[in-house]
């Protein structure tokens, strides 16, 4: 993604963000793959977030962006999803933020 594609992604996930009453604690766009790290209610349900996400994304990337409609999709149906768990938020924030030097 070109980094006006990339500024344009980051302020749409933080529309969708508040509207969802989720907080994007770290987002790190690459060319392939994104990393987005997010605090919400454990009632959450991830599927609905991450579709709103990829969905609100695609549809609007691709209307101001036309040539993203060469590619067959925008996003791939696969995402993963863990909980901190026992990892404190820092770190995750941390891995995340690293990964815009690699």
């Amino acid at each position: 993604m070109t980094s006006e594609v990339a500024q344009r992604l980051k302020e749409i996930f933080g529309q969708v963000a508040e509207e969802k009453r989720v907080k994007i604690l770290a987002l790190e766009v690459k060319p392939d793959h994104l990393h987005l790290f997010v605090s919400c209610y454990p009632q959450m349900v991830v599927h609905k977030l991450v579709k709103a996400f990829k969905g609100r994304s695609s549809n609007i990337l691709r209307k101001e962006f036309p040539t993203l409609l060469r590619l067959p999709s925008l996003w791939t149906n696969s995402y993963f999803v863990s909980t901190a768990g026992n990892v404190s938020s820092e770190t995750i924030r941390k891995y995340i933020e690293a990964q815009s030097t690699i």
